[in-house]
C-alpha cells in the first residue's frame, strides 16, 4: 500500500471520484486543484504516486511534472488530460510521466493503471530492499540486518538499524524529526520529537569517530538531520 497519494485535479467532483476509487491503494490521500499547491504539498508531504491533470489553472500540469522530475526523490506520475493529441501525450511522457489517460476515461481503467504503477514500484523496491548499502567504511546489509564499520560489526537496536538504513538510502536529503517519526516509526511514536534525538545520539556514539563532531549524521539547525555521503 502507498503511504501517500496526491491527486491534482481542478474538477472537484472528478478529484473526489478518483480519490474514492483509489482509496484502497493509499494510507493518506491529498487533494488539490492547482499546480502551485501541488508542489507545496509534494515538498512537505512527499507522495508515493501523483495523479496529475494537465489542464490546471495557473501553473499547468506539464510544468508541475517538470518540477517534480527535477526533485531528488522520484515519484511516479499518472497524467490525466482532456487533450488527446499525440504531441501532448508524447510531451507528457518525455517530461517523465509514467502513464497517461485521456478524459473522459473509464474509472476502472484508471484503477488498473494506478495498480500497475504500484506493482512496478513494489517490484523495484523489492529488488533494492536487500541491496547492501555502503558509505565509505560503513556497510549495511538489510537482509542480515548487520552493520559493520571498518570491518567490525556494530551492535544496533532494531529501531537504530531502521533509522540508519533509512538515512543511508537517502544521502544528502534533509529530514525533519516529524518526517523521520512518520516514516521510520510509522506513527507509533506518540508525537515525541525527542525520540528521534535520543536515537540519533546513540547512533552517533556507535558510528561516528567523534560523536560531538559528527560527520555522517549531521544536524541541519532549525530543520532536522541529514546523512552525508562519504566526503559529503
Amino acid at each position: 500500500m502507498l503511504r501517500t497519494l496526491l491527486i491534482v485535479e481542478d474538477q472537484q467532483d472528478l478529484a473526489e471520484l478518483v480519490a474514492l476509487h483509489l482509496a484502497d491503494l493509499a494510507q493518506r490521500i491529498h487533494l488539490c486543484n492547482d499546480g502551485t499547491e501541488a508542489l507545496r504539498i509534494a515538498a512537505s508531504n512527499p507522495p508515493d504516486l501523483v495523479v496529475l491533470d494537465l489542464g490546471l489553472p495557473g501553473l499547468d500540469g506539464l510544468e508541475v511534472c517538470r518540477r517534480l522530475r527535477a526533485a531528488p526523490r522520484y515519484v511516479p506520475i499518472l497524467m490525466l488530460t482532456a487533450r488527446s493529441s499525440d504531441a501532448e501525450r508524447v510531451l507528457g511522457l518525455e517530461l517523465g510521466a509514467d502513464d497517461y489517460l485521456v478524459k473522459p476515461f473509464n474509472v476502472m481503467e484508471l484503477v488498473a493503471r494506478a495498480k500497475a504503477i504500484v506493482r512496478r514500484m513494489e517490484a523495484a523496491d523489492g529488488a533494492a530492499a536487500d541491496a547492501i548499502v555502503c558509505n565509505g567504511a560503513l556497510r549495511i546489509d538489510p537482509s542480515a540486518r548487520r552493520v559493520t564499520l571498518d570491518g567490525a560489526q556494530i551492535g544496533l537496536t532494531a529501531r537504530e538499524f531502521d533509522l540508519l538504513l533509512y538515512f543511508a538510502r537517502h544521502p544528502g536529503r534533509v529530514f525533519t524529526r516529524e518526517q523521520l517519526l512518520d516514516t521510520v516509526w510509522g506513527g507509533a511514536h506518540g508525537g515525541y520529537a525527542h525520540t528521534v534525538n535520543s536515537h540519533i545520539n546513540r547512533l552517533r556514539a556507535k558510528i561516528e569517530t567523534d560523536a560531538a563532531d559528527p560527520h555522517r549524521i549531521q544536524t541541519v539547525w532549525g530543520v532536522g538531520y541529514r546523512f552525508a555521503a562519504e566526503g559529503g
